[in-house]
């Protein structure tokens, strides 16, 4: 190739530039929506989903899509219906010392509240300990869980999942 290192996560630099990114002061305010998409692909379910039109992504369908911010209740419905995987949902008031961040979780087992989990960033290094806050698979998520992890409010930005769970307690789910 051209010697560029393609990993599949956002560069910082394409994270700064992305219109569905909220702003510090919102993320503070309350749960919203953080949309990493970065790729300009013929793609627009969170648009649709939204209902209250806080993601747009306009009459061109490969445009980014554009975050609202001021009208976004951090529903979550856009999460788990983005087929990229690329939406979560951050909240930076839980108290001085912690947030949360809701992610689309598509791996067996599945946590329970109260578990304490590896988080991990984009590129799926643990970076910190989280406390699920909840998990999430109505009919309308089409299939995929969303997972709430609590975590320190220093690791908010970066946490975007979990490490998978033992395999083990995998006939309890079934």
């Amino acid at each position: 190739m051209d010697g560029v290192r393609y990993t599949g996560v956002p560069s910082p630099e394409e994270l700064k530039n992305c219109p569905g990114i909220p702003s510090e002061e919102r993320m503070k305010k309350g749960r919203v929506a953080c949309v990493e998409c970065v790729q300009e692909i013929p793609c627009n379910p969170c648009e649709g989903i939204c209902p209250f039109h806080a993601i747009t992504v306009g009459e061109q369908i490969t445009a980014l899509p554009h975050l609202h911010e001021e009208i976004c209740t951090g529903c979550g419905l856009c999460v788990a219906n983005c087929p990229g995987l690329a939406i979560t949902i951050v909240d930076k008031s839980l108290s001085e010392t912690e947030g949360s961040v809701d992610f689309p979780f598509e791996y067996l087992p599945l946590p329970q509240k109260g578990d304490v989990v590896d988080a991990v960033n984009r590129e799926g290094q643990v970076v910190c300990s989280g406390t699920v806050l909840s998990v999430k698979k109505p009919a309308s998520y089409s299939g995929t869980a969303v997972v709430s992890l609590k975590v320190p409010l220093e690791y908010v930005d970066q946490v975007r999942s979990m490490k998978r769970l033992p395999r083990t307690s995998l006939k309890q789910e079934g």
